[in-house]
């Protein structure tokens, strides 16, 4: 029988299906352009109910609301054919729930297949993506773990469970899974992106920066959002660092602008720019299109963590569609039919007020409905390091509104893991000031003075 490139039995019949199969597995968990090549097969191949699965799956990916509707007609091909191997017929199921809007019997079904196939990474990489979206990052990491040792010669495998351990905070491990992924392939992205994660929180900024640099010419092929999420994570280093040209460089070559209408190309320009305001950099007019490409998505709640994102842009921006976009949100929040309600409900609802507080200047009102929802924010999906865009947000309102006391408590816990940040020093020395603390200003603002001074940056 003929096999996949991990040596899965697969049901297909010409060379061009085949490779278009093949095209997608590698495509989807190396981040490159040629997984969309499923596409074509599917259609030169109707016949071929693998081929067509991974083709729904792809759509589903588009992550809008138009994404089951241009799944269905691929999702209806597979199921009608003859699903060959029983592996074959699982995978098309457990990508029907995921069309049908089922995420637990979906997860429950790349468990399965994950369990008796361990080097099935495609329903590997699916099911880490919905637990991360759900904010399972246990989960995440033995979903991963199943895949050895049979698949240990597959350095994607060590890049999944680098990002499982860094998300259940277990630092080391996940460096020596991600150094271990490099071993493999030197240019294993999500590798790449579990250390930027390992150098964030660990305060490792300027190693940080160097090791994504010398490695970012890897990402130049990759598709949208493996190269901008990179740079984002280089960018974050940048700031710390106060780089703020630097920064804007990042931003108009690597960031904004591959593909300004996919959903994580745009999360992504959001957060940066909201962390450069707040981080004191001139944005300029960047905002306008972003908030104008965001606005074309409509009420989009496929996912809580990227609407609440949209919702900041559109709020920023003063854009009419936030109210609407706000309804949205209250509206999904009140479907107690869905398997998430609960996070919508009693975390991206209140996240989202906040947000819209925040956007109009109503400092007590952010401060009190995000300080509702940040606790619990992973259940709305997003990293550690995303979810910070949340605690900015949070941290802007506390000093906008002149509550030097508790802006002094959040500033320096960030310290912690930012110790020399140059944003985060210069803010300190700020709210001491006006905390009638001189001698810690003094020495706050000495911290950033040095980082600067290091990097030739003043």
């Amino acid at each position: 029988m003929t096999t996949d490139l991990y040596g899965l039995p697969i049901t297909a019949d010409t060379p061009a299906t085949i490779q278009g199969i093949n095209d997608f597995i590698h495509g989807f968990i190396a981040y490159e352009t040629k997984a969309p090549n499923i596409i074509a097969a599917a259609d030169a191949d109707p016949d071929c109910a693998i081929a067509n699965a991974y083709a729904a799956m792809l759509w589903m990916f588009l992550e809008a609301p138009a994404a089951p509707a241009k799944a269905a007609p691929y999702l209806a091909r597979a199921r009608a054919a003859a699903p060959g191997t029983k592996r074959e017929a699982q995978v098309i199921e457990t990508i029907g729930h995921w069309v049908d809007g089922n995420i637990p019997a979906m997860l429950t079904g790349c468990d399965v297949i994950t369990t008796d196939h361990p080097r099935d990474v495609v329903m590997l990489k699916l099911a880490q993506y919905h637990l991360f979206n759900t904010g399972d990052a246990a989960g995440m990491l033995r979903m991963a773990l199943k895949a050895l040792p049979e698949a240990a010669d597959i350095p994607y495998v060590h890049g999944m469970i680098a990002f499982g351990y860094e998300q259940c905070h277990l630092l080391e491990d996940a460096e020596a899974a991600a150094r271990q992924a490099m071993a493999l392939r030197h240019d294993e992205p999500w590798a790449h992106h579990a250390l930027a994660h390992v150098m964030l929180t660990q305060g490792r900024v300027a190693e940080g920066a160097v090791f994504l640099e010398s490695v970012a010419d890897t990402w130049q092929p990759l598709n949208s959002f493996m190269r901008s999420h990179n740079w984002w994570h280089l960018a974050l280093f940048y700031l710390s660092q106060g780089r703020h040209d630097d920064v804007r460089r990042a931003y108009d070559a690597h960031i904004w602008g591959l593909a300004k209408d996919y959903s994580q190309d745009q999360v992504g320009a959001v957060s940066l720019l909201a962390r450069m305001e707040f981080a004191g950099v001139d944005v300029g007019d960047r905002w306008g299109d972003v908030a104008d490409h965001i606005a074309m998505r409509g009420a989009d709640t496929v996912n809580a963590f990227l609407t609440l994102q949209y919702l900041y842009a559109l709020g920023r921006t003063q854009k009419p569609q936030a109210q609407s976009l706000f309804d949205a949100i209250q509206n999904r929040a009140a479907d107690t039919a869905q398997y998430d309600h609960t996070a919508w409900a009693e975390v991206a609802l209140p996240a989202a007020r906040g947000i819209i507080a925040h956007t109009q200047g109503d400092w007590p009102t952010a401060i009190a409905q995000l300080g509702r929802a940040l606790p619990r924010m992973a259940e709305c999906g997003g990293s550690h390091a995303q979810r910070d865009l949340f605690e900015q947000i949070h941290l802007d309102a506390l000093v906008q509104d002149g509550r030097a006391s508790a802006a002094q408590q959040v500033l320096e816990m960030r310290r912690t893991y930012d110790p020399d940040g140059v944003p985060l020093n210069l803010m300190l020395g700020d709210v001491y000031e006006s905390s009638g603390l001189p001698d810690q200003a003094t020495k706050a603002r000495a911290r950033a003075d040095k980082t600067r001074a290091s990097l030739g940056t003043h």
